[in-house]
């Protein structure tokens, strides 16, 4: 009981006790959130969408979703103040060509926003099938996309109850005309806006913050704070400041002891709770979701032994190797190469390097494990069948998460630096949002 007093005594002093570049971004209120979102959400959809329906050749497409059983690319198509589909609602963009813009309709009692405008007349057609069929027959669409999808789950939203009574309605002369709008789905859900981007770095920076606060002197005893207080610690500043994580944290150590460190423990293997002490390096996985964009950060923080003032710098030299990797894999950046195109080439220089590595990044987004393409898994160092073969475009952000090994002499032991910082490619060049984390910090901050 002392043990947890003190530490929620810690925890909390985090708004009184200053910590250097730690000062937390502003952080809208609700309904100025909801006009950003809706604001961002009308460009997409007047400025985005028809360049990639036309680059994706696909001029009708149609999504469906149930209340509570929302296609994950719905989801993004919703206004703010729709926090699910209502009844059944269906959407359908139309590409009528010749550079006029599309068309936006939802087959639906209500207009979804304001740039989906509500088309079911129920006493013309009393059956909203009827109603999307015969939108279909007036606008005769020579390319129906609908969200199917064998590789990308993000891209296989429309469920087979709705297919099937969709196919079984359908007149037969559009049925060939039916393909998988997958292309055009991981598109949509990848691509970063110039609006976006503006708001991304800030995302970036207010985890970065949360961070700083959450592994400093404000909130780590020695001897007594373990990692699962700080792992709470965390998510309850996330919900004190009215934002949310998409996955659970984690707090993990290596240190000078006998043991063996595993980094198979940050996905499954996670150990009890342990007391964090003196020499410990410790290391953090956490993500915030905040005006539909997602954050995924992995940092190290060294807790200084009584008498020292600085990492050690065998910890700083393997660190080194964690940010050179960083640079091998963005170097192979370039659109139309596939996600393990890039992973091996970097894997390849790596190792004329003589880093041991192993590099398992994402795309990030309105998604923390979010579509495009697959570069590594940490259990799939060859490369990924499916989405490992999706190339890479422009205007695209990624979670650039790697680990670089390293024997440590003094600890008898090999050490992981686990990294992982998002950022940005805009088909020529890729710059980490809010920067990257280029030494340990130390725990307290010198």
């Amino acid at each position: 009981m002392i043990r947890l007093v003190l530490f929620l005594l810690l925890f909390l002093g985090i708004q009184s006790i200053p910590i250097a570049q730690s000062i937390m971004p502003v952080i809208l209120p609700e309904r100025a959130r909801a006009e950003v979102v809706d604001e961002i959400l009308e460009d997409r959809i007047e400025h985005l969408l028809p360049e990639l329906m036309r680059r994706e050749g696909i001029d009708m497409w149609i999504l469906i979703s149930r209340e509570y059983n929302e296609d994950p690319v719905m989801k993004t198509m919703l206004p703010s103040t729709w926090l699910s589909a209502r009844r059944r609602t269906i959407m359908v963009f139309y590409d009528p060509g010749a550079d006029q813009p599309i068309e936006k309709l939802a087959i639906a009692r209500y207009s979804v926003g304001r740039l989906l405008q509500g088309s079911w007349d129920v006493d013309v057609y009393p059956d909203q099938w009827e109603a999307l069929i015969r939108t279909i027959t007036d606008k005769d669409p020579q390319k129906i996309g609908l969200n199917y999808s064998k590789d990308f789950g993000l891209a296989d939203g429309l469920v087979h109850t709705e297919y099937e009574t969709f196919y079984n309605l359908l007149p037969d002369k559009y049925r060939d005309r039916i393909t998988s709008a997958e292309p055009l789905a991981i598109s949509w859900l990848e691509t970063r806006t110039p609006r976006e981007l503006e708001i991304f770095d800030m995302i970036c920076k207010i985890g970065h913050t949360i961070l700083q606060e959450g592994l400093s002197e404000a909130t780590i005893h020695p001897g007594i704070t373990t990692t699962d207080d700080v792992v709470w610690g965390l998510r309850q500043r996330v919900t004190d400041l009215g934002l949310d994580t998409w996955f659970h944290p984690t707090v993990d150590i290596q240190r000078y002891d006998p043991e063996n460190f595993d980094h198979l423990r940050t996905f499954s293997k996670q150990p009890e709770q342990r007391i964090i002490r003196h020499g410990d390096l410790l290391h953090v996985d956490f993500g915030i979701t905040y005006l539909r964009l997602n954050s995924d950060q992995q940092q190290h923080f060294y807790v200084l032994k009584p008498g020292e003032s600085d990492v050690p710098e065998f910890l700083n030299l393997a660190f080194e190797k964690g940010n050179r990797l960083q640079d091998i894999l963005v170097e192979q950046f370039a659109p139309g190469r596939t996600g393990n195109q890039i992973l091996l080439a970097a894997l390849d220089q790596a190792k004329k390097e003589g880093i041991n590595a192993s590099i398992y990044t994402h795309p990030i987004g309105v998604h923390g494990h979010a579509a495009g393409p697959t570069i590594g898994m940490w259990d799939q160092q060859q490369g990924v069948k499916g989405t490992g073969d999706y190339p890479m475009y422009k205007n695209t952000a990624y979670s650039i998460e790697l680990n670089a090994a390293s024997e440590i002499k003094e600890w008898g032991k090999v050490i992981r630096i686990m990294l992982e910082e998002d950022g940005y490619f805009d088909g020529e060049k890729f710059y980490f949002l809010d920067g990257r984390q280029d030494k340990i910090l130390t725990i307290p901050r010198k």
